[in-house]
């Protein structure tokens, strides 16, 4: 599928919307409820075994990606803000919890992401964070994004998935 073209235009996430999907262990998508279809644009049969990067918006940096699947893998909940891309093109900022879920016997079942509204405040702040994180990337590669990221991370006095989670958390009051 090919993914639009991004434009200014944002989408609406109210407070009483709940986005919600699950994904296998690859992240490609397994289920999406009617919410997530009305804001994407994208029916279900158009997400269903799609990755869940075709909502990626190009103004996410990699890095933020990279920390949530390390910490997906590792057994972690991950909690991250998100902008996502619709299929016309708009976009939508989310605050995203992801879980893994495990079967009965302790083997994986999928990943289940709920999403929600975030405020404004939340939104100037991360939003301002991730561009720098995406011009460094841009300009000086992955690498050193990552790098930033780490000290974004040390300064912050994040030391793991649980304070990640508290910090993004706090972020949206």
């Amino acid at each position: 599928m090919t993914k639009p073209e991004p434009t200014d235009v944002e989408k609406e996430v109210r407070s009483i919307d709940l986005i919600v999907s699950k994904s296998d262990a690859e992240g490609n998508i397994t289920y999406v409820n009617p919410i997530f279809t009305k804001i994407s644009g994208y029916t279900q049969g158009e997400l269903l075994d799609e990755p869940h990067s075709i909502l990626r918006h190009p103004d996410m940096p990699k890095v933020i990606f990279k920390y949530l699947w390390d910490n997906l893998n590792e057994g972690n909940e991950v909690i991250a803000y998100v902008k996502n891309l619709c299929k016309d093109g708009s976009y939508y900022w989310v605050l995203a919890t992801i879980k893994t879920a495990k079967n009965i016997d302790g083997s994986f079942r999928n990943h289940m992401s709920t999403r929600r509204c975030i405020t404004d405040g939340a939104k100037a702040y991360i939003g301002d964070f991730y561009s720098i994180l995406l011009e460094i990337e841009k300009k000086d590669g992955f690498e050193a994004s990552q790098s930033a990221f780490k000290d974004f991370l040390e300064k912050e006095n994040i030391t793991d998935a649980k304070s990640f989670n508290a910090f993004m958390q706090k972020l949206n009051v």
